[in-house]
């Protein structure tokens, strides 16, 4: 995980108010903020509880303050890390141990499925993931969710806040339904900005993320369900009927039990599932 450390003292070099321990300094494109806080660590790595059998992914281990503890209790680690300055420091300090695989890569176009050693293993992935690409990278590892036994990843907290959202909240959305109709969800605890370096400007949290083997319930079409779940959010002011409109008619979504007078923060994920699953016997008659 991508470590986040305190403001530099008063009497700190100012050019020096943005360099980790290993003198890297933090690049703003690729949301560098690196923990500091060892008892935040240790609260981290206690969460995700690191076994010796465990075959683990980290994203974006930035100056390894979960490296570290993880690297040395599991079987096998693999580090994605896209920034060049980054990749030496990371061989230098772990490339003699036999858990050590580092991927220079960019997460969002890495192919997972390269890592596993059997159909069936089982990766835990952990991340402090940058804010500008949280969304579409737990997206995309959802598609891997068949190979994947649980994520921990450090996030902006507002959006551990709507992958955990309840229906009827201000919070809950598309993102909401996603990872819950995928995922068990866990907001397990905060870390304020004074932890991280350079601090940033907002609060982050650990979620918890474990992917059905068996989901409570089922859409017939994954795909057409995404889409489903896109359109409903569409329009945040607007009715089910309204944003619906082409795809289901009130007479139609009325016949999954469900009102469509009522907005899609109202509606629990079964409901989505149950639209879903109308549209796709409507296309398939």
């Amino acid at each position: 995980m991508r470590e986040k450390r305190s403001p530099a003292g008063r009497n700190a070099n100012p050019a020096n108010k943005h360099r980790g321990n290993s003198g890297h300094q933090h690049k703003k494109q690729f949301g560098q903020n690196f923990l500091n806080n060892q008892r935040v660590i240790d609260q981290i790595v206690m969460s995700i509880r690191p076994q010796a059998e465990d075959h683990m992914v980290e994203i974006g281990p930035g100056e390894a303050a979960l490296t570290d503890p993880i690297i040395h209790v599991v079987k096998k680690l693999e580090i994605i890390e896209i920034d060049n300055d980054l990749i030496a420091p990371l061989k230098i300090k772990f490339a003699s141990l036999p858990a050590f695989n580092l991927h220079h890569t960019d997460a969002l176009k890495f192919d997972y499925n390269t890592l596993l050693d059997s159909a069936d293993e089982q990766l835990r992935v952990v991340g402090n993931l940058p804010y500008n690409i949280s969304s579409p990278l737990m997206f995309k590892l959802i598609e891997h969710a068949a190979n994947i036994h649980d994520m921990h990843f450090m996030l902006q907290k507002e959006v551990v806040e709507r992958i955990c959202a309840e229906p009827g909240s201000k919070t809950f959305g598309r993102l909401s339904v996603m990872m819950q109709y995928f995922c068990q969800t866990e907001h397990l605890f905060d870390v304020g900005p004074e932890n991280f370096t350079p601090p940033p400007k907002v609060d982050s949290a650990i979620v918890r993320l474990i992917p059905y083997k068996q989901k409570p319930i089922v859409a017939y079409d994954e795909a057409l369900f995404a889409d489903l779940v896109r359109q409903s959010f569409s329009l945040k002011r607007k009715t089910l009927r309204n944003n619906l409109k082409g795809w289901l008619d009130a007479n139609q979504i009325e016949s999954c039990g469900i009102n469509p007078s009522v907005r899609a923060e109202q509606l629990p994920v079964s409901a989505f599932v149950a639209l879903a699953n109308k549209l796709y016997e409507i296309k398939n008659r």
